[in-house]
């Protein structure tokens, strides 16, 4: 089973990438991606979607 989670940005707090995730026995998403606002790479935390 998947569900959408949204990743967000930890310097600024914007939600900037939407991915799947699977469910079952999964930690939280955390990667480096690239934050527009901040306009460098940072890490973003998994957020779930409102």
């Amino acid at each position: 089973m998947r569900e959408y989670v949204w990743l967000e940005c930890t310097a600024c707090g914007s939600r900037n990438y939407r991915t799947q995730k699977e469910t079952r026995g999964a930690d939280r998403l955390e990667m480096k991606k690239f934050c527009r606002k901040e306009r460098k790479h940072t890490p973003h935390k998994e957020s779930r979607k409102k």
